[in-house]
């Protein structure tokens, strides 16, 4: 028998997305983001939060899906990676729900574009609803990581 876990949902484009609550720090508007130069292309940046100066990656530039035009939908997931936290820029972000992990399948090799390392699996939600669940350890991996701990100091 699976558990209940609470699930933040986002959009990017029209994919929705499911990341754990007990991981997301919080949800915030879009805010002015510092552009730091040589960094990944889907680095936008960094921005202050409450004396704490967290890194920005736009997920659709992560999963190479087209940019979009910030919309007052836009919002940045800020969550913990490790010891570190990071913002994600998502399309919005809008609804939490309860989901039983045994509904939660192994993902296929890549859903709209995006490689099936970044998904923790594919969620059913009712008969017409498919949530992706992001495996947030792969989304970053080591050397982006120390990376973005650089631009943190």
């Amino acid at each position: 028998m699976g558990e209940e876990i609470k699930v933040i949902v986002f959009k990017l484009g029209k994919e929705e997305y499911g990341v754990e609550v007990e991981k997301v720090q919080s949800i915030e508007r879009m805010m002015p983001i510092t552009r730091v130069p040589r960094t990944y292309d889907f680095v936008k940046g960094v921005f202050n939060m409450r004396g704490v100066v967290i890194p920005v990656i736009d997920l659709r530039g992560r999963f190479g899906l087209p940019e979009a035009e910030y919309t007052d939908q836009t919002r940045i997931i800020i969550v913990a990676v490790g010891e570190m936290q990071v913002g994600f820029i998502v399309d919005s972000a809008n609804d939490v729900i309860d989901l039983n992990t045994d509904n939660i399948e192994t993902p296929p090799e890549v859903i709209g574009g995006v490689k099936a390392k970044y998904l923790r699996g594919v969620a059913k939600i009712g008969e017409e609803r498919l949530l992706i669940m992001l495996n947030l350890s792969e989304v970053l991996n080591r050397s982006e990581m120390n990376q973005l701990e650089g631009l943190e100091d």
